[in-house]
């Protein structure tokens, strides 16, 4: 590697975008962490360990396409001539939408852009969704349909250290994004969450529900705070709308019910309530552990109903926000990866977003395909039968992952685009080669809506490329001219996203550069950017928020005599997403080198388990294996997996929220058994 310089970048693991520096030097890059206004220069065993994979002996370095069970080494020529020919034979035989294409929260927003535009200009379709749809969806949907708009934290991190209270519901932070427990430290914090994690052991006060009753406990909080008097009338009167219906709602849900639902004892629902109403500021942070379900728009709904009773929206260190997990799972949902989108979060079925966008586009609006299919439905949907995947792993990340995986092979032509052989690129008929997040330019927008730099330290391999440059190459064999510069790009997402919700206009890499980040939306360049949302006004037609009534449903698969506990998936600090680049990395891999299902000791007991013996949990769509770890900080009833290896989404249920068409990865009915092979 030559040169010493340092570069200024950004992890490319979570929705934090850590600061950190990076210098080429021989034999290694090394990595520093730097004080920006995010992580205040932490970091955590991932990211410090990010640099490791840049050199990784099993980094792809050249394109591979399948000869007979096997994938060989080929020119980028022949991978694209390859994937353009089946392109053209899919949608001659079958029609436009039989080719699609799957994104990732991971992915630059020039490269969602560019993903977007591709599938649905180059390759007029509408068949494309990203893995954002299996993370943020439901949260966002709720928002959007409440408070106009979505944007994870409506104010920066920093004000979570101004509140006195916090109530955090189905989030681990301490293990997901340890940097940000800074912000916790002077507050006293409130976790729901079935398991005793690294966070809850540090809160003030643990509640643990049984998985998929996070709807009713918030229910039964709005009660109480209706009842004891701990609403603010006179927000409700000047800036919400809906409340009357919402407070008929939550009759229903009086203490008692609710522990009996819950598990929740009454007593601390009601120190809950008071402590949000008396001993602000207050502010409610919801996650994928309450939103990942059947009903999980309408569970993060409750919780905005909540916040808005209270008056804590668009206070100062008060409010609601949801933590948003993946590096650019913000932006990446903003800029039309997504089915029903375009860039700006316009919606595409929407007239007016559809004429600006093909007007910046260089097409008539009538030449946009319509809202396309959601991820579950469409990589399930034997119609679609070329894919192009994008920075995700979805035999291993999909629920219901079998199924996936044996879509996944009926296609007539599967494309790949990773720095490693992942579980999905196994299966692909033609692999490429991706730059790694050093080596390339682009914008990321994190959890608190703040786009930031990530620069190039470094030059990829010589035989590999940008997603850009592939997307770009892809276009001009299709047919249509497309940069793949990224400022060139970036440049045309601020014209495209101009006057919507999610407005960058005003933004640029020399501002990005100057002021650590710019806040959307930010329509020009001579305004400030917004990095509080909500202190006048809401972006409705009414300028109020919207109280919505919601109703608790038992979860899509509930425990019966076949099937008696409840699986719940989530993080461990080690591992991020599918583990597809983790597992490669030493540190990590030795600290946690296999997945432990926590199993309570009384339930161990039951079925003659020990503290490391192999263990089977079966579903009704799959079985997994994993190593028994005894803890009493998860309910007897309650079974714990990460979803970092090939197994626990074997066992996921599918059921679609009906409104985000998120899948129910949060609880499914499974049996336990001592695993034959694991007795001695």
């Amino acid at each position: 590697m030559r040169g010493v310089t340092a570069t200024d970048t950004h992890c490319p693991y979570c929705a934090l975008q850590c600061g950190m520096t990076l210098t080429p030097e021989i034999p290694r890059v090394r990595l520093e962490p730097r004080d920006f206004p995010v992580n205040k220069g932490g970091l955590c065993a991932k990211g410090f360990s990010a640099a490791d994979l840049l050199d990784h002996r099993d980094r792809l370095l050249t394109p591979l396409v399948r000869k007979g069970h096997g994938l060989r080494e080929a020119s980028w020529d022949e991978a694209f001539d390859r994937i353009v020919e089946a392109i053209h034979q899919a949608q001659t035989t079958y029609g436009r939408d039989s080719v699609g294409a799957f994104g990732g929260g991971g992915l630059t927003n020039e490269k969602a852009y560019a993903l977007g535009k591709f599938v649905r200009v180059s390759l007029r379709s509408s068949s494309i969704d990203y893995n954002g749809r299996f993370c943020m969806s439901s949260a966002a949907t709720a928002a959007n349909r409440s408070l106009g708009i979505d944007r994870g934290l409506p104010f920066p991190l920093e004000d979570v250290a101004g509140a006195n209270t916090v109530l955090i519901v189905g989030a681990n932070p301490a293990e997901a994004m340890p940097p940000s427990m800074q912000y916790l430290e002077g507050t006293r914090f409130i976790v729901v969450d079935p398991r005793r994690t690294k966070t809850a052991a540090g809160a003030h006060l643990h509640l643990q529900p049984l998985p998929g009753t996070d709807l009713a406990l918030a229910n039964g909080l709005l009660h109480i705070a209706i009842r004891e008097g701990y609403v603010d009338a006179d927000y409700i009167e000047r800036r919400t709308t809906g409340f009357e219906a919402v407070a008929q709602a939550v009759t229903a849900y009086w203490p008692g019910r609710v522990e009996r639902m819950t598990g929740v004892p009454e007593g601390r629902l009601r120190h809950v309530a008071r402590m949000l109403a008396t001993e602000g500021p207050a502010m409610i942070l919801t996650a994928r552990g309450a939103e990942q379900h059947s009903n999980g728009t309408d569970t993060a709904q409750a919780y905005l109903n909540l916040a808005l009773a209270l008056g804590l929206v668009g206070k100062p260190f008060s409010g609601y926000g949801t933590i948003t997990g993946q590096g650019n799972g913000q932006g990446g949902r903003e800029h039309g990866q997504k089915a029903d989108q375009l860039p700006g979060y316009r919606k595409l079925d929407d007239p007016a977003a559809r004429e600006h966008v093909a007007k910046v586009w260089g097409i008539d609006p009538d030449e946009l395909p319509g809202p396309g299919r959601s991820a579950y439905e469409m990589l399930t949907d034997d119609r679609l039968k070329v894919l192009l995947v994008l920075a995700s792993n979805i035999a291993v990340s999909a629920p219901n992952s079998n199924r996936i995986r044996r879509q996944l092979e009926k296609l007539d032509f599967l494309v790949v685009s990773d720095i490693f052989l992942s579980e999905t690129a196994e299966l692909a008929d033609v692999v490429l080669p991706a730059a790694q997040w050093a080596e390339e330019e682009g914008t990321m927008t994190n959890l608190e809506g703040r786009v930031l730099r990530r620069k190039r330290a470094l030059p990829p391999p010589p035989d590999v490329r940008t997603d850009l440059e592939v997307l770009a190459e892809l276009s001009r064999r299709l047919g249509r001219e497309e940069s793949s510069d990224p400022r060139t790009v970036f440049e045309e997402l601020r014209r495209a996203s101009a006057g919507g919700i999610a407005d960058y206009a005003g933004i640029t890499y020399e501002r990005i550069e100057r002021e650590d980040g710019i806040f959307w939306p930010c329509p020009a360049e001579d305004h400030p950017g917004t990095p509080r949302l909500f202190a006048d006004s809401f972006p409705t037609p009414t300028g109020k928020a919207r109280l919505l009534p919601v109703v608790h449903q038992d979860p899509a698969e509930m425990p019966d005599k076949a099937f008696p506990y409840v699986l719940t998936t989530g993080r461990n600090m080690q591992h991020y997403q599918s583990g597809n680049q983790t597992r490669r990395v030493k540190a990590l891999t030795v600290a946690l080198p296999e997945p432990r299902a926590e199993i309570h000791p009384d339930l161990a007991r039951r079925h003659g388990i020990a503290d490391g013996d192999l263990v089977e949990l079966r579903s009704r769509r799959g079985a997994a294996v994993l190593r028994a770890r005894l803890t009493d900080g998860i309910r007897p009833d309650t079974v714990f997996a990460p979803f970092h290896w090939p197994g626990a989404n074997a066992l996921t249920n599918p059921a679609l929220d009906p409104h985000s068409r998120m899948p129910a990865f949060k609880a499914c009915a499974v049996t336990i058994t001592l695993h034959k092979e694991g007795t001695d």
